[in-house]
């Protein structure tokens, strides 16, 4: 925010709306939205420059809770819209939300196109391996032989690896963080924003009313940062694929923190129309369309 004319810090108790928040008591989306909150706090992007764009879902409510521009969208169709949002005004932050079943489900086709392109946008995806709006049905990260709702018997499938499908489909940052950790979340919330390029946060969290297996308890008693790691390197593509192989929500050993990083040429960087001024903010003064519409007619 600014103040005659000068720039003001912005306060966590700036980003509050008056929405009544509806999640359940105990629900890692109320930390990951606190760990938002905070990037956003300590980033000091002004508000007006932010849009948080969500598909359907338990997650999806955090354009609600945060007083910034926001897009509340269809389910598995929040990396589009973020798109077409950062396409048609690249000086804007923009921030992704969804869940394991938005993201990893019926928008996973549109997951693997952004990354390859690159496009400057972040994605916090709340997984927390089941359907929770829709009362507890088995999603994508789901364990094998997970009884759920729409798994009486277990589940037959595999689960989904966010992190080795990011490292491979071409993302340039890619991270997992853990809910019960709000301060780590936080950091790295912050480094995915200012990172140039296509950044995956995947934030392991508890859904205390349908998953009874990936507790707090579960989670705190496996996650190890790493950054503490003795030689880590985020620009071994190789080395992170083998951490990332640690199958985030049913190994004895999960890793969190950044897996991967490098700098790449955004897809912005090659349209040179937005080069130097918004496709938003161009003059549209004395343009005929008239010969267009008449193709159509």
């Amino acid at each position: 925010m600014k103040m005659n004319g000068e720039m003001m810090a912005i306060k966590i108790t700036d980003l509050n709306t008056p929405e009544t928040i509806t999640w359940c008591p105990g629900c890692g989306d109320m930390a990951i939205l606190m760990g938002v909150k905070g990037a956003i706090a300590e980033l000091g992007v002004e508000q007006k420059d932010i849009v948080i764009v969500s598909g359907i879902g338990c997650s999806s409510y955090v354009p609600q809770y945060v007083k910034t521009y926001g897009v509340h969208s269809l389910h598995g169709r929040s990396l589009p819209v973020a798109s077409g949002i950062k396409l048609a005004n690249n000086k804007l932050t923009v921030i992704a939300e969804g869940g394991d079943g938005d993201g990893y489900g019926i928008g996973m086709g549109h997951f693997i196109h952004i990354m390859r392109r690159n496009i400057d946008l972040t994605y916090i995806v709340h997984n927390n391996a089941i359907y929770g709006l829709t009362k507890g049905q088995t999603s994508p990260t789901s364990k094998k032989g997970m009884v759920t709702k729409s798994t009486p018997a277990g589940s037959l499938e595999e689960p989904v690896n966010p992190e080795a499908l990011a490292i491979l489909g071409g993302a340039t940052f890619v991270a997992r963080v853990y809910a019960g950790d709000v301060v780590h979340m936080k950091k790295i919330m912050v480094e995915a924003v200012k990172h140039k390029g296509f950044a995956l946060v995947d934030v392991l969290q508890p859904c205390v009313t349908y998953n009874s297996f990936n507790t707090y308890q579960f989670w705190q008693q496996r996650v190890y940062k790493l950054e503490d790691e003795k030689g880590y390197d985020v620009k071994n593509k190789w080395k992170a694929l083998e951490r990332a192989s640690e199958q985030g929500m049913h190994a004895d050993r999960i890793p969190i923190g950044i897996f991967y990083k490098e700098e790449r040429p955004t897809y912005e960087d090659g349209v040179p129309e937005i080069r130097d001024v918004p496709c938003a903010k161009q003059p549209i003064d004395g343009i005929q369309i008239g010969k267009i519409l008449e193709r159509y007619k």
